[in-house]
Order: structure tokens, then C-alpha cells, then sequence
């Protein structure tokens, strides 16, 4: 793994803030406009709950705070120049499991260190992702389709190599021997229109970007990767709960959470903690989330650093048992 220009410059940043305490600038910050950076493109999971929070946090600080995309290499792109943006606080990084979870085992070369370039804020939300194809699809189960994929193949489409939309795929593949060819695209804002078309046979989707189609009836959703079930999809079972053994105990979550660049100052840190409880407390994201079927997460800066750290471990190996690996 590369380390960018930003651990050092950052390591240095975050000394000199210490040395001087809480600065003028964070006293007054923010006196501009926030931009919050996406590395996928628009319409999916991620940009939906960034443009949330963007919302939020823009009535909380009283100050405009947008959203940018910036799709690209299973969203390492993004993230990349996430991390090497100044560390100022008007820059911010939606961070998600791929980014902070998934993608540090995929990518041999990855231009970014997940834990020294970045500065975590908070954890906002956690859902399930669903498998789920098209309604002129002519599987009713999991099973149904997992037996049709071992006899003659068949496609899965995600967000991106290194997405939990992709590796959700990946398990479900190497744990029963299907024959499922992987089909990336640029975000679920693209894959989706594509499971739509029929131009691939399954998704392990979101569940944000994925329930619209699903209350429609242009999706049907045949499980959850959940070891629970999803409050918004009482009758659809999880995949642990299917008469398959293989699926055993699978279990694939999806999480949001808003990091800075490394060498933010602390005190831009606890203000945006402190901001972004408000926005998940509020009435408005409460409903977000409710009619999303995602949990509310919050806690601390120290509680998502150390999320973070356990989540690098627990990918890391359902990477390895995938063999998914990226030059």
C-alpha cells in the first residue's frame, strides 16, 4: 500500500495544531462552503445519504455544504484525492465499507492508507444489501437462481470492483461454486438502469438504491445479506436462512461515515461530530433512514476509528477466501 504525501504533511499538521491548541480557525469555522466528496457517481447508495447530510449539515452550520462526485477505480479514485485534499475541514470524505473496509485487501497498490490519511468523524448508518433481479427474471428464490447459475452461468452486476455490492457477489459465488461472471460498473446509478435492462442477472444492491425499483415492482428482491431480516422487507428471508449449507452464516453489511484528511484540526473534528449528531437526530433523517431499512449508527470520532480498524480486518479475509485482488 502506497502512502500518500498527505500522512506525512498531515502527521506534521496534526503536531503543529497540538503544539498551538484549538486554532482562530476553528473557533470560526466555518465562514465558507463545505464540499462533501462521493466516489461514486450520482444516484446511488452513497451519494443519496451524502446529499442528506450535506442537507443537514448545511442547516445545522449555517453554512452551504454540497456534494461532489468523483467516480472511478472502484471508488479508489475518489478517495484518493479525498485523502490528498487540504486538510482545512471544507473538504470532507463520504467514507462507506469499501473505501474503509473492502478496498485496502483489493487493491495491491491502493493510493491511499485508510487509517493514516484520514481523520474519521462519524459513523452515520449501517443497511443490508439485497439480492435482487429484474421482474421479467424468471427466478422466484435464491435457490432457483443459484442452481441456474451452476448449470449455465450467469452475470452479476455491482457498483465497482472492491464495493460491498461486489464482494457480496463474490462470497456468494466462491461459497456455492456458482458460475457468476462479475460485470463492474461506475456506481449503482449505473448498475442498477443496467439489472433494470437485463443486460446482467442479479445485483447485490444496496438497499437504498435498490428499494424504489423493488416497492415499484421492477425489482424483485429475492434475499438479504444480513444475518437478520430487513424491517422493510418482512417476507424477503436472509440468505443464512435459506436450506442452502453453503450459505451458512453469511453475513455482508454496508456502512456510511464521514471522514476528513488527516491533519484536520481537532477542534474542526468535534464541531463536526458535534454538528452531525444533530443531523441524524433530526426528524428529517430519522425518516431517511426509516424508509431506507438502515440503522442509525453515530458514536464518537475514537468509536468509527476503531470500527474502521476492525472492519480492515474482518474484509481482509472474506477477501482472501474470494481470491479478489487488483493490480
Amino acid at each position: 500500500m502506497k502512502i500518500s504525501r498527505r500522512t506525512i504533511v498531515g502527521a506534521l499538521g496534526a503536531a503543529s495544531m497540538l503544539a498551538f491548541g484549538t486554532s482562530a480557525m476553528a473557533q470560526d469555522y466555518p465562514t465558507k462552503r463545505i464540499t462533501i466528496i462521493v466516489p461514486y457517481s450520482a444516484g446511488g447508495a452513497t451519494d443519496i445519504l451524502a446529499r442528506q447530510v450535506a442537507d443537514g449539515l448545511s442547516k445545522v452550520l449555517d453554512e452551504t455544504v454540497t456534494v461532489e462526485n468523483r467516480p472511478g477505480a472502484g471508488a479508489t479514485l475518489g478517495t484518493t484525492q479525498a485523502a490528498n485534499a487540504r486538510p482545512d475541514g471544507y473538504t470532507l470524505f463520504m467514507g462507506q465499507v469499501s473505501s474503509h473496509g473492502i478496498a485496502p485487501a483489493v487493491y495491491k497498490n491502493l493510493q491511499y492508507d485508510p487509517v493514516a490519511d484520514f481523520a474519521p468523524i462519524k459513523l452515520l448508518m449501517s443497511i443490508p444489501n439485497v439480492m435482487v433481479v429484474n421482474k421479467d427474471s424468471p427466478f422466484q428464490t435464491a435457490g432457483e437462481f443459484l442452481a441456474a447459475a451452476k448449470a449455465e452461468g450467469k452475470t452479476f452486476g455491482s457498483s465497482g470492483v472492491g464495493s460491498s455490492i461486489h464482494l457480496s457477489g463474490e462470497m456468494f459465488k466462491s461459497r456455492t461454486g456458482a458460475n457468476m461472471t462479475h460485470v463492474p460498473f461506475r456506481g449503482s446509478g449505473e448498475a442498477v438502469p443496467a439489472l433494470l435492462a437485463g443486460d446482467v442477472d442479479v445485483m447485490f444492491d444496496n438497499l437504498p438504491s435498490a428499494m424504489p425499483h423493488i416497492e415499484s415492482g421492477a425489482l424483485r428482491a429475492l434475499a438479504v445479506t444480513t444475518p437478520e431480516r430487513s424491517s422493510k422487507l418482512d417476507g424477503v428471508p436472509t440468505l443464512d436462512e435459506l436450506d442452502i449449507p453453503e450459505l451458512d452464516g453469511f453475513a455482508a453489511r454496508s456502512w456510511f461515515g464521514l471522514l476528513a484528511p488527516s491533519g484536520t484540526d481537532t477542534a474542526v473534528i468535534a464541531t463536526l461530530s458535534e454538528a452531525l449528531d444533530q443531523v441524524i437526530a433530526s426528524e428529517a433523517f430519522v425518516n431517511f433512514a426509516d424508509t431506507r431499512g438502515a440503522d442509525i449508527e453515530g458514536g464518537s470520532p475514537e468509536a468509527f476509528s476503531a470500527f474502521i480498524a476492525s472492519e480492515l480486518a474482518s474484509w481482509k479475509t472474506v477477501v482472501d477466501e474470494a481470491g479478489v485482488t487488483v493490480e
